[in-house]
């Protein structure tokens, strides 16, 4: 009783030395996860994380007594449940996590087994005697004989994603050398400083929350808009709105200023205007002619000039 009482204290001491000393924290699933494929996961996150496992009995009761002091690790305590282990890290959490999920290893078939994905046999040659034909034909699988050989006419999904491998499924992906599944491990949350949120937020990138902001900031001032109610988003809508409305009551009435003249005289006499535009259009043609014209002359002036200091020599 003594030994497993002490073992129980250092692994409490350690857990919460962990917590302490790291702000993040990945959550991950280890199912199907071997102790070699452990040990390479933890080499390739020295220096920037530390993995510990233990039973999840242990580590809510631990959990349970740190909540007194730090309330947050509470929000760890509902993803304690199933095979999982812990990460603790003070890096980018991205560029952990994508380590993290880099190191899988393909694996076989095994019977019983539940399929991560959708398991498909590709057409092609198997290069397998006739004699196998029924063992093919026995699970549905379109072939026929070609140069003394099974080959397989067409592709075939041979397991559903979600459902369980049976038996003659994973014989024949083993007589295929087909390793369908990657194992490894899988983030389940994060809790970061006190937060506790989903691994595709790890995802948003900051062009999609600027896209996020700035909808906000439209609906805001949208919304102040139609309530009358200023806001600093709708600001700028007011003031320009109220000014349409003062040129709008200048332009029926005797009120003016130097700055709504032109605009009155422009609604006033629209053919002066309007005659007005191809001219100077005209004119601005003519001026950029006249300047092509005046550097075509520099430029022969210099040609006419070089050859006859040429000639002077000849």
């Amino acid at each position: 009783m003594g030994g497993k009482s002490a073992n129980k204290a250092g692994y409490f001491d350690k857990l919460k030395g962990l917590l302490e000393e790291y702000r993040s924290v990945f959550i991950v699933a280890i199912d199907n996860v071997s102790s070699q494929q452990m040990h390479e996961i933890r080499h390739t996150l020295r220096n920037e994380g530390v993995v510990l496992m233990g039973k999840n009995t242990m580590v809510r009761r631990a959990l349970k007594t740190f909540v007194n002091d730090t309330p947050e690790y509470e929000r760890i305590l509902p993803f304690v449940r199933g095979n999982v282990g812990f990460v603790f890290t003070n890096g980018d959490l991205k560029a952990v996590r994508d380590k993290l999920l880099s190191n899988r290893v393909a694996a076989p078939a095994r019977a019983g087994a539940l399929a991560p994905a959708d398991v498909w046999v590709p057409a092609g040659n198997t290069g397998m005697e006739p004699g196998k034909t029924s063992f093919f034909q026995a699970l549905g699988v379109p072939t026929k004989i070609a140069r003394g050989t099974i080959e397989i006419t067409t592709d075939l999904k041979l397991v559903e994603a979600g459902s369980k491998v049976g038996p003659s499924e994973a014989t024949l992906l083993n007589m295929l050398n087909i390793s369908p599944f990657t194992y490894g491990l899988g983030v389940v949350q994060v809790y970061d400083q006190g937060q506790a949120f989903s691994p595709d937020v790890l995802d948003i990138g900051e062009e999609q929350l600027l896209a996020t902001l700035s909808k906000a900031i439209t609906t805001i001032a949208t919304i102040s808009l139609a309530v009358n109610f200023p806001t600093m988003p709708s600001v700028m809508h007011s003031v320009v709105n109220s000014y349409k409305n003062i040129l709008a009551v200048a332009v029926e009435t005797e009120f003016s200023w130097p700055e709504i003249d032109e605009l009155k005289d422009r609604i006033a006499n629209p053919e002066a205007y309007a005659a007005a535009a191809p001219a100077a259009a005209s004119g601005a043609a003519a001026t950029t002619a006249a300047a092509d014209d005046a550097k075509k002359e520099d430029s022969d002036g210099e040609d006419s000039d070089e050859s006859g200091f040429g000639g002077l020599f000849d």
